[in-house]
């Protein structure tokens, strides 16, 4: 897409002259001939550079300038002068000008000054870009996704991001959904305008209409003036719906209205109002069933299940565990001020072997009480909370075999895991299966020499 270039000045020969250069060189160009009109260009968007002149009857290019600053800041801005102001264009550049051009001016001058302004707000965008970026990465879900899972998770987010299409995150409690919805808004074109967020589950019944779509004064008793809702608030920019499976049935038709027609009403008002605004809906509900059971709106289901994203629960995807751990003993360890050299390699066995029921949120809080608590500057197993440790154990303690396998293989999988679990202690493991040294020693070269 070309990069698109306002050219200001009140002389019709020098708009026109690097209008003409400009467009010979792949530019999208466009002229005002006066401060004003190019102030209710740059409001509409959309431009990359500001060539103006300093010297304008009316509003003159200083003031634009500074204006410019303020609804488009990420434009670079080139300032005209005579011979007789180049002072003047000299103070404009600690007003935020990136150069100046003198007149009159040559055509090389003006290419230049151009390619490199142009250059600077493409560095410019792409350092926001990199930044919206890390930030996403530096929360615990993105850290921790090593898994296969969690890759094709991404991979879709970085898919569906830049678009409009409305998305439905599905996953169980603790998995990350709101990150997921943070993430998919910041790498969209929404992303420099905050994400409006509204909890569903925890708005009472009778409320959640008016928290949605706003009121007018009068519209229920204590409404004592009028409010703009949620929608309104997310006019531009995206809004996440969390547990929308909680919303009740009445604000279920106002909201797929919503979706279907881009308009809202407030409680108490029949005036319709045109939003522009993105909706993320998530839920650890399975919307599908509620659907069966008439407890949701199947025209409302298939509007949001425009495209679904569906995490993985911790459980699913343990190789993310030790990255996730580094990067919460290193957040916490910041916040609280302590300085913690590691984990323990028997500490770390523990939060692999355990199926942590509250996901990415479980371990999450786990590690900061680890390290709230921690002592010596070394989590170990005797710092993990006493129910994990313990649940770890039991999930180590069992050995599943299929009906249908042999003694002999039973006896050879009890052998080895009792092995594993003594760290190859012989003795140890001799006196938990309840036979002697000399015949454990046995029966592993007789399974060496099958072998």
């Amino acid at each position: 897409m070309s990069k698109q270039i306002l050219v200001v000045d009140d002389e019709v020969g020098i708009r026109e002259s690097l209008r003409m250069i400009l467009e010979k060189e792949g530019y999208a160009v466009q002229t005002a001939s006066n401060a004003d009109e190019a102030f209710r260009i740059l409001r509409a968007g959309g431009v990359d550079l500001l060539i103006t002149d300093i010297r304008m009857a009316g509003m003159d290019g200083v003031e634009l300038l500074k204006l410019s600053k303020s609804v488009s800041p990420h434009s670079e801005v080139i300032m005209i002068t005579g011979y007789a102001s180049v002072d003047s264009a000299v103070e404009t550049m600690k007003e935020g000008a990136y150069d100046y051009i003198t007149k009159p001016f040559k055509k090389a001058d003006i290419l230049r000054a151009v390619h490199k302004a142009i250059e600077k707000q493409t560095l410019a965008l792409d350092n926001i870009n990199l930044k919206r970026q890390v930030e996403t990465l530096e929360s615990g879900l993105i850290v921790g996704a090593n898994s296969l899972q969690m890759k094709a998770v991404l991979n879709l987010v970085h898919q569906v991001a830049p678009s409009q299409a409305t998305i439905l995150i599905l996953g169980k409690t603790g998995t990350g959904k709101e990150v997921i919805a943070n993430m998919i808004h910041k790498l969209s074109p929404r992303g420099n305008r905050p994400m409006i967020k509204v909890n569903c589950a925890a708005i009472p019944e009778t409320l959640i209409e008016a928290e949605l779509f706003g009121y007018e004064k009068g519209a229920f008793t204590g409404a004592d003036s009028k409010r703009e809702g949620r929608f309104e608030a997310a006019d531009k920019s995206t809004i996440f719906l969390d547990e929308i499976g909680e919303i009740p049935p009445a604000v279920q038709v106002k909201l797929l209205r919503v979706l279907q027609e881009g308009t809202i009403e407030r409680l108490g008002s029949n005036k319709t109002i045109r939003i522009d605004t993105r909706i993320i809906a998530a839920t650890n509900k399975n919307l599908s069933e509620m659907v069966k059971e008439g407890a949701f709106r199947e025209d409302l289901y298939w509007r949001l299940n425009v495209i679904t994203l569906s995490l993985p629960g911790l459980k699913e995807r343990k190789e993310d565990i030790p990255t996730l751990v580094q990067h919460f003993l290193s957040r916490f360890a910041m916040k609280n001020g302590k300085t913690i050299g590691g984990i323990e390699t028997r500490a770390m066995e523990v939060l692999l072997e355990y199926d942590w029921p509250g996901n990415v949120r479980e371990l999450e809080n786990v590690i900061e009480r680890c390290v709230v608590l921690d002592r010596d500057g070394v989590i170990g197993e005797d710092d993990l909370p006493r129910i994990i440790a313990d649940a770890a154990v039991q999930a180590r303690d069992l050995l599943t075999v299929q009906v249908g396998t042999t003694l002999g293989e039973v006896e050879r999988l009890l052998m080895e895991e009792t092995l594993k679990y003594t760290k190859g202690d012989k003795a140890l493991a001799s006196k938990l299966l309840g036979i002697s040294t000399r015949t454990l020693y046995r029966k592993i070269d007789k399974k060496e020499d099958e072998e």
